[in-house]
């Protein structure tokens, strides 16, 4: 299975793609993907979300997921910010369900608590956890990509879900 995060923000979204292994065996996830894509400032509103959303539907068309993982927004620190925040997950949740694809969201306390144990973690203890996830040996990790906090969180999003859905089909199989 192949899963975007997408952690939409009023300047830049973040986004990141894993998959699970062919091989069940093991407990990893592939890296895949992930970048942010940053909106200019200049442009009027209506414009900046159109291409917010062009571009998110040329990476679903790109890349193939199955799911997509959004941040539900529960805080933000003025109205204009939580207007933003709105209009860009709503630009999110349009692009993946043109695309026909379910969403699944979960909010920043699931999302940090299911990645490093803590649901108050800062954004620099989630980057981190999420490179030693996915790039666990320290080798690996030389040749790895740069997260940018917007990207690590889109990650964490997409890998919470996976372990979500781990641990619902080991319930199932009970």
């Amino acid at each position: 299975m192949r899963i975007l995060g997408i952690d939409p923000g009023s300047i830049t979204c973040g986004y990141g793609i894993i998959e699970t292994p062919k091989n069940k065996k093991t407990t990893d996830c592939i890296y895949i993907t992930s970048g942010r894509i940053v909106t200019p400032r200049k442009k009027k509103a209506h414009i900046v979300l159109k291409d917010l959303y062009d571009t998110l539907v040329d990476i679903i068309r790109e890349y193939s997921p199955h799911e997509v993982v959004v941040e539900k927004v529960f805080f933000a620190k003025s109205a204009k910010a939580v207007l933003s925040l709105g209009q860009a997950r709503g630009i999110a949740l349009l692009a993946a369900a043109s695309c026909g694809l379910n969403v699944v969201e979960y909010s920043a306390l699931e999302v940090k608590k299911a990645i490093t144990g803590y649901g108050r973690a800062e954004k620099r203890q989630v980057q981190e956890m999420v490179m030693r996830i996915l790039f666990p040996r320290s080798s690996h990790r030389a040749q790895a990509p740069l997260l940018t906090e917007d990207s690590a969180d889109a990650l964490a999003l997409a890998f919470c879900h996976l372990n979500t859905l781990k641990f619902k089909e080991a319930i199932d199989r009970r």
